[in-house]
């Protein structure tokens, strides 16, 4: 993986196989087992997806095999009977689909897939056409970046950033994701700040912060215990 993908577009599958409103039912179910996947876009005569086939849409048939239709009605909602009598995609597709844009970020991918409860999203441009398609494991392809790149993201967009010309006094250490701050600053109250920015970083994993702040002067500060007396004895 070169460079930090951030975009849809950084980590889509471009060679992408669709259908067309027209395709009937068992070539669905071909195409399906020879792509060894669980959702098609289908597209209509302008190359727009305009719906999404997956195996749900498919199953009804299979279960109306085992009981008579009347039956079957009875236990089911009106649009799972409407597809087991349907023999094409534009009959079986469920519609609108639920698409991304090429440069929506991975974390609104992540969010809509999550809040729909699917597994892959089409990627189509502004007027529709497709341009891919973004799957679970392409969005989880950022927690590969090396922990070096991410140790030196963190550094110039989060402490830098925060901490300016202290930022040398912050340590920052990565190992299989994990990110570690070490180290003093002058103003405690940024630290919860700190270490949000850098779970935000693309392939963090997690936020381990011990940053504190400067050292207590009890000669100046009377009102705090002096740590060089030693207790009594």
């Amino acid at each position: 993986m070169t460079g930090t993908p951030s975009v849809v577009n950084d980590v889509m599958t471009r060679r992408v196989v669709a259908l067309r409103t027209g395709a009937a039912f068992k070539d669905i179910v071909r195409t399906m087992q020879e792509w060894r996947v669980s959702a098609l876009p289908v597209l209509d005569d302008g190359g727009r997806v305009v719906g999404v086939v997956s195996e749900a849409d498919l199953l009804p048939k299979e279960e109306l095999s085992e009981r008579d239709l009347s039956r079957y009605g009875q236990a089911r909602c009106p649009a799972d009977v409407h597809k087991a009598d349907a023999v094409t995609a534009a009959e079986l597709m469920t519609t609108p689909a639920i698409t991304v844009a090429p440069d929506s970020t991975l974390a609104h991918a992540a969010r809509v897939m999550a809040r729909s409860r699917v597994k892959r999203l089409p990627v189509v441009c502004r007027n529709g056409t497709l341009k891919g398609i973004v799957s679970r494991s392409d969005l989880l392809k950022i927690f590969l970046r090396d922990d070096a790149d991410i140790a030196e993201d963190v550094r110039r967009e989060v402490v830098i950033r925060i901490f300016g010309t202290h930022a040398q006094g912050v340590r920052v250490e990565v190992q299989d994701g994990v990110v570690t701050l070490t180290g003093r600053i002058r103003e405690p109250a940024l630290i919860p700040l700190a270490t949000h920015l850098a779970r935000t970083v693309a392939g963090v994993v997690d936020v381990h912060c011990a940053l504190t702040g400067p050292p207590r002067h009890p000669d100046l500060d009377p009102d705090l215990p002096d740590p060089r007396r030693s207790a009594p004895a």
